[in-house]
C-alpha cells in the first residue's frame, strides 16, 4: 500500500498522479480507513477473524478487467471514478491485480491509495470515494459485507446531505 496526494492532471486517471507528498497508515486511520496487508499460508483464516471482529456475514469476488467485463469495461471504470459515497463500509481485500481508492481528506484534497495483492481497506459509510484501475487494467479483489452484497453509490453533490455523510463528518469532527 502506498497513499499520497493525488495530483490533478490531463492525464488518464489509471496514471499514478503522484505528488511526492506521502500519507502513512495513521493519516488514512485519522479518516476512519482500516488497513490490513496480509501474507502467509493462512490468508482465509486471517480475512475469516477480521470478518468474525468487524461483522462481516458475506462475501463475493469481482475481477475488473476488459477480458472479465467485456465491452462495458471502460464505460464501468469510468462509472467507478464518479466521486461518490457508500451507506456502508466499503471492504476489498485484493486477491490479484492492483488499483487505485482515492479518498476525500478533511481539507476536501483527495488522497491516493494504491493496493495491491494482499492489501485489504476498509472505507468508512459516508467517506466520498472513487475507485480506478491502474495502467494494468486488471484488479480481482474480494469483497465483504455486514449484510447481504449490495454496493449502492450515492454521487455527489446529491450526498452532501446524507445522514451517513453527516455522521462521518461528525466522526471526524469529534476525534480533532
Amino acid at each position: 500500500m502506498k497513499a499520497y496526494i493525488y495530483t490533478e492532471t490531463e492525464e488518464d486517471q489509471r496514471m499514478p498522479h503522484e505528488s511526492g507528498i506521502f500519507k502513512t497508515v495513521e493519516d488514512l486511520k485519522e479518516l476512519g480507513l482500516h488497513y490490513w496487508r496480509l501474507e502467509g499460508d493462512n490468508i482465509t483464516e486471517q480475512i475469516d477473524a477480521i470478518a468474525a471482529e468487524r461483522s462481516y456475514k458475506n462475501r463475493d469476488e469481482i475481477t475488473v478487467s476488459a477480458a472479465a467485463m467485456g465491452a462495458i469495461y471502460e464505460e464501468k471504470v469510468k462509472s467507478f471514478f464518479k466521486e461518490h459515497l457508500h451507506e456502508d463500509e466499503e471492504i476489498r481485500f485484493i486477491l490479484d491485480g492492483s488499483g487505485y481508492f482515492d479518498v476525500r481528506d478533511k481539507n476536501d484534497t483527495w488522497i491516493r491509495i494504491q493496493l495491491d495483492k494482499g492489501d485489504l481497506l476498509v472505507l468508512p459509510s459516508g467517506i466520498y470515494h472513487r475507485f480506478t484501475t491502474d495502467e494494468s487494467d486488471y484488479i480481482k479483489a474480494m469483497r465483504l459485507f455486514k449484510e447481504d452484497p449490495k454496493w449502492t453509490p450515492i454521487n455527489r453533490p446529491e450526498a452532501d446531505d446524507n445522514k451517513f455523510r453527516e455522521q462521518y463528518l461528525n466522526t471526524l469532527s469529534s476525534a480533532a
